[in-house]
């Protein structure tokens, strides 16, 4: 895959802010601001020493900007839970947006990654706009302290979600992680290469989109692991919960669709 960035500076530490909220694609997954003064670095952070500048070597080459995690920055999010949003964000819309916020306040997440993916292996590179352009929309769509944009599968080397969360399980090992994704990808998730290692090595989130729910949750996946469905009560510890374990959270479903953005801009509407 083609691995472009776009040039950083200093490191913003990412709070554990706990304010209210507002309001995935790699293998299959589903499409997936500027730093607030309010956010107090987490007390662990302290005892930290300083980190590499993001604005050399790998972070820079990534893409990533302030606020951003990068490889060397598992110790700002030690303690942290955090919700990991992949996809193509081809473009990144609203209904990337509303799905962070609610994730956030269902899940009571203290981050959530957008991890754009430079080249989604199961997709054709006809009509993927540049990594550095899907990173910039993207910053520019989030638009929260607690949405931060990464493109941190191009320093880690990896093409696949499985291994994508493996290095990121060994780069951040004090962090909780719930992976992210919509219906549509609960249903054709048994297609992603090592899919089953998702569900064993992290928790997983599954949010309502409409006219895929009914289907993904007869589909090979859902009734795999149907025994260790979370309920919707229980979704707040989501993250603590021994894997495999998942939830389908059905959320106030938005109308927003990338490809419905893509085509309105190729006709120039």
């Amino acid at each position: 895959m083609a691995r472009r960035g776009l040039k950083v500076s200093a490191l913003s530490r990412p709070g554990r802010g706990r304010g209210p909220a507002e309001g995935g694609e790699g293998e299959g997954r589903s499409e997936h601001g500027s730093p607030d003064p309010r956010i107090t670095p987490h007390p662990s952070h302290a005892s930290h020493g300083p980190l590499p500048s993001p604005g050399t070597g790998e972070g820079a080459r990534s893409g990533l900007t302030d606020r951003a995690p990068h490889l060397y920055s598992g110790p700002l999010y030690a303690g942290l839970t955090v919700g990991i949003l992949g996809g193509s964000f081809n473009p990144a819309h609203a209904g990337h947006r509303h799905i962070s916020l609610f994730a956030l306040k269902a899940l009571g997440l203290d981050r959530v990654w957008w991890m754009v993916s430079p080249q989604n292996p199961l997709k054709s590179a006809a009509g993927m706009a540049s990594l550095p352009e899907r990173l910039a929309e993207a910053r520019a769509v989030a638009a929260h302290p607690r949405i931060e944009v990464t493109a941190i599968e191009t320093a880690l080397g990896t093409r696949f979600t499985a291994d994508t969360l493996a290095k990121l399980q060994r780069r951040f090992p004090k962090t909780r992680f719930v992976w992210l994704m919509g219906a549509d990808n609960l249903r054709q998730i048994p297609r992603w290469k090592h899919w089953i290692r998702i569900f064993d090595s992290v928790a997983v989130a599954v949010f309502a989109r409409p006219t895929y729910s009914l289907g993904a949750l007869s589909g090979k996946a859902a009734q795999r692991y149907t025994r260790r469905r979370v309920s919707v009560s229980g979704v707040k510890g989501l993250a603590r919960r021994r894997r495999p374990a998942w939830a389908f959270l059905r959320n106030p479903l938005h109308p927003a669709s990338a490809t419905a953005i893509r085509q309105a801009r190729a006709a120039g509407s």
